[in-house]
């Protein structure tokens, strides 16, 4: 019997052969699973509620739920809400029931892609995750305040888990090296680990066609072309701790400055292509949209500030579609630096005169002593003049007649 299951284990995907056995081997999610955090916390207690899992895929949590279940001794259920229906669902709260009651057994029901349930489904688990006749773990990619009833949220505690860092995905690539008896050029390796996305599953999932390129070639080690092969993707050279990162950044920025939107899509690809975080451009593009086009366009930014939310909310590949439409768009708006450039010649004049005082008439005179000081006298308050203009300057006495802004049409 032994030697049977050890068969099936090296017949199982990579991925399964490598799943943590504790929540010691467990890799990321440090907020969760570290030293004194939520799940640890129930794993050492061995004590349970019901949550729900959200996150991008193949970062542990169908995992977690094994580990939870192996943890409290508890008989673990799973299921998938694309294929179960409430048939299957009365079926498995009937043998939860009997578990229940003649071993004093608790069950984990795990329910993965539980936002594909729809509201009947949900309803139906309400009363038992209520009583305790289950512990439901459900795992989803998308947020469930949008996907999942507002009854059954309110019995479950939500755990956001995080994309896993390159740094992650190499940590168990070198593990399951070893598995496979294979070595790695550091280059394939940061290849892997980059394209991944920080999806683990993906990453060992190609690590193993890899392995079967490589064995059929009669190699010992994984080169850069093994991992090509089994992404169907050729490697961009593009060290995003280094020279080329900022290269092709600058590139990017100066591409939209003068009004070419085709360079900038071409740099925006080559980014995205070799696997920059889409975040790291999304923040980019909000500071181009302030500093080179301002208020010759006051609606960049805001496009640019919602561009940046739709990447972190809906991740890639699809978050590519509104980098590309932000990246055109400021790529031909009308282009104009001075608010930042008014900026910078403040911030001069800042560091060369120092603290200097604010004139009494700008100074507010809330105590009867200010007012005797002469706080706010000859104050001029502008909605009681024509156009809102005041004839006192509102600058300290030693920058009077200086001027910071000036508008593209003022040149």
């Amino acid at each position: 019997m032994d030697l049977f299951n050890q068969k099936i284990q090296r017949s199982a995907p990579l991925a399964e052969q490598l799943r943590p056995k504790t929540i010691d081997e467990f890799v990321g999610q440090e907020h969760l699973v570290g030293p004194k955090k939520v799940l640890r916390n129930l794993l050492e207690s061995k004590s349970l509620f019901s949550m729900i899992l959200w996150g991008p895929p193949g970062v542990g949590k169908t995992t977690l739920a094994h580990l939870l279940a192996q943890q409290t001794e508890s008989i673990f259920i799973s299921t998938s809400a694309v294929t179960a229906n409430v048939k299957d669902l009365r079926e498995i709260m009937t043998e939860a029931q009997n578990q229940l009651k003649l071993y004093h057994k608790k069950t984990i029901l795990f329910i993965d892609e539980i936002h594909r349930f729809n509201k009947a489904q949900q309803d139906y688990l309400l009363p038992f995750v209520e009583k305790g006749t289950v512990t439901l773990i459900g795992a989803t990619t998308e947020n469930p305040s949008f996907e999942v009833n507002a009854p059954l949220l309110s019995r479950t505690r939500v755990l956001v888990l995080q994309r896993l860092t390159p740094q992650h995905i190499e940590a168990v690539i070198q593990k399951a090296l070893i598995t496979l008896n294979l070595t790695i050029d550091p280059e394939a390796l940061r290849f892997l680990a980059a394209l991944s996305n920080g999806d683990l599953r993906s990453a060992l999932n190609t690590l193993e066609l890899a392995s079967h390129f490589c064995r059929e070639s009669k190699a010992q080690k994984l080169s850069l072309s093994f991992i090509e092969e089994a992404l169907q993707k050729k490697n961009l050279y593009y060290d995003k701790a280094g020279e080329e990162h900022y290269n092709i950044i600058s590139a990017l920025h100066k591409s939209m400055r003068g009004s070419d939107p085709d360079a900038a899509l071409y740099w925006l690809c080559r980014m995205l292509e070799a696997g920059e975080d889409p975040l790291f451009i999304a923040r980019r593009l909000v500071v181009f949209a302030s500093e080179d086009i301002g208020n010759a366009d006051p609606y960049a930014l805001p496009l640019a500030v919602a561009t940046m939310q739709a990447v972190d909310f809906i991740g890639m590949p699809e978050a590519r579609i509104p980098l590309a439409q932000t990246v055109t768009y400021l790529a031909t708006a009308p282009k104009s630096n001075a608010s930042y450039a008014a900026l910078l010649k403040v911030t001069e004049d800042i560091k060369a005169t120092g603290n200097l005082d604010v004139p009494l008439y700008l100074r507010n005179a809330p105590t009867q002593l200010m007012k005797n000081l002469n706080y706010g006298k000859g104050y001029q308050y502008a909605h009681d003049y024509k156009d809102a203009k005041v004839s006192h300057p509102h600058l300290p006495p030693a920058l009077q007649g200086r001027k910071y802004y000036i508008p593209p049409h003022q040149k």
